[in-house]
């Protein structure tokens, strides 16, 4: 195996998702290096489908107030898979949310036919960025798929008489909310836009300030197998899949096993959608893909909230965290939130300002790519769909650092084997010095194990069969034993690189 490309982005230096020498991060050491990354081919995970972002109104209302070159400007950098981030996934919203410009629903007026049914407010700005985002795709060679999300019902179909603050669906309307999805997933195909994916309620956990719906995990079950399911069916729709939860890592495994207790939610849940603002709990994601395989997983919010971070270096760091950590969980699609924001970091219709990773100056017509827009490209640029994820690790006796003196995850890694057959090794160093380690490619002396690849298609077809899952991180196979080959461009000795302070690099590898 060969290292053929390096690409970095460090912080206090012009490198951003830069092509440098192999040679300028390849050392001889003069001591002992406590740390090794451990790469194993031989270990495979699940199938990856992509990145992407959302398209929201307050994103598409920023990007109509600059120059036409500057909008596309945008467009490009995150959606042309060659100059750009590739991404291959847009997150919409059904009727407002907290970044529209105020509360606005299709049907806003009581109408039990949805025969007044508008896509006046989505056709303003959401729509024709839809449009402007899947045609940069195409002319490039790529495509997207697109997610639909609502943050509530009109006001008429509430408990509370009020889009925001939370609130219930009546009961009398569920039918008629499945129809509104249906009519909306339509209205959008006319406009060339194809959904593949619906969510039923963004975080129907939380009572916010701004559009909100709450439901537990059983009215979700109920509303996929009694109301939405069978409504996308009947209307020729059920290539569309459904996902729950759409909120926090933290209740993602009970909410999930509630809502499938549900008679009939097996048949039309095919995933959960979940956001990283709860912390850290990815052992839940891990449990959701080891014990439900059928149950595809998907991250569709994360941001750095409490306004803009101009120029900020944490936020990439965050971002990088968050996806490695999803992505070795079992996550197949990661999505981020608003592509771009003003530099107030709005619009938002209540003040819940956030960050993005490419704000926009409207007086003087410019963009600001935060450090976030270059982490994200770190990964989105380089793995490609359907590329199976290989097992990698770090191991540390000491590092002097850091404030414990130990790694924690103040370093980590992530890898994936791209359909080409090339290897991407992402790596990130969050501490104040460079990092020096020993590479090192662990090969099992067997066959590889292609049970080992987590499918969750073929999971759904299959159900919890024995070959479905795929294997804890870390195991091998019985019965095999692993021999430790190292990585040189040029013969067989051991590579010792290194990564410079508040780092990510992404190496590429080929089988040569």
């Amino acid at each position: 195996m060969k290292i053929t490309r390096l690409y970095e982005t460090a912080k206090d230096t012009s490198e951003r998702i830069s092509e440098i020498p192999f040679a300028d991060r390849a050392f001889k050491p003069t001591g002992w290096i406590p740390t090794t990354l451990t790469l194993k081919p031989s270990e495979e995970h699940q199938k990856f489908e992509g990145f992407g972002g959302a398209l929201t109104e307050s994103s598409g209302y920023v990007l109509s107030r600059l120059p036409s070159n500057i909008r596309q400007q945008a467009i490009e950098a995150y959606y042309n898979p060659h100059t750009g981030n590739g991404y291959r996934l847009a997150r919409i919203h059904m009727n407002s949310c907290d970044f529209s410009l105020d509360n606005w629903a299709c049907v806003p007026e009581k109408d039990e036919t949805l025969t007044s049914f508008s896509m006046e407010r989505t056709d303003k700005y959401i729509s024709p960025l839809a449009v402007d985002v899947q045609k940069a795709a195409q002319n490039a060679g790529s495509s997207v798929q697109f997610l639909v999300s609502p943050w509530s019902p009109p006001v008429w179909m509430k408990d509370n008489g009020d889009m925001n603050h939370g609130g219930h669906l009546l009961p009398h309307y569920k039918d008629l909310w499945a129809q509104y999805f249906v009519k909306f997933i339509q209205k959008m195909a006319e406009r060339d836009i194809k959904i593949s994916f619906v969510t039923i309620q963004n975080e129907p956990a939380a009572v916010q300030t701004w559009d909100s719906c709450e439901y537990s995990a059983s009215e979700e079950g109920e509303f996929a197998a009694k109301y939405l399911g069978p409504a996308l069916e009947k209307a020729g729709l059920g290539h569309v899949k459904i996902y729950i939860w759409d909120h926090n890592r933290d209740l993602a495994l009970e909410r999930l096993e509630e809502s499938l207790a549900v008679p009939g939610a097996e048949k039309y849940v095919a995933g959960l959608a979940f956001h990283w603002y709860s912390g850290d709990q990815y052992d839940n994601i891990k449990t959701i893909a080891q014990k439900y395989p059928q149950i595809d997983l998907m991250f569709t919010e994360g941001c750095i909230e409490g306004g803009p971070r101009d120029g900020a270096w944490f936020s990439g760091e965050r971002y990088a965290h968050n996806i490695i950590n999803d992505l070795k969980s079992g996550c197949t699609k990661w999505i981020d939130w608003n592509i771009v924001l003003d530099m107030q970091g709005g619009p938002n219709h209540v003040g819940n300002y956030c960050d993005a990773p490419i704000l926009a100056d409207e007086k003087t017509g410019s963009l600001h790519f935060q450090s976030s827009f270059y982490y994200i490209g770190h990964f989105s640029r380089f793995i490609q769909p359907g590329a199976v994820r290989l097992s990698s690790e770090f191991f540390s006796y000491m590092t002097p650092a850091t404030v414990s003196g130990h790694l924690t995850d103040e370093a980590e890694t992530l890898a994936f084997r791209n359909p080409d057959g090339t290897v991407v090794l992402i790596i990130t160093n969050r501490t104040e010095a460079d990092l020096a380690f020993e590479l090192k490619v662990e090969f099992s002396k067997s066959e590889k194990n292609t049970n080992l690849i987590s499918d969750w298609e073929k999971a759904r077809t299959q159900g919890n069969s024995q070959d479905a899952h795929a294997q804890p991180e870390g195991s091998s196979s019985e019965g095999t034993t692993s021999v430790y080959l190292s990585v040189d461009a040029a013969n067989n000795e051991p590579v010792y690189l290194k990564i410079p302070p508040r780092a990510i690099q992404t190496w590429i590898l080929e089988d040569k």
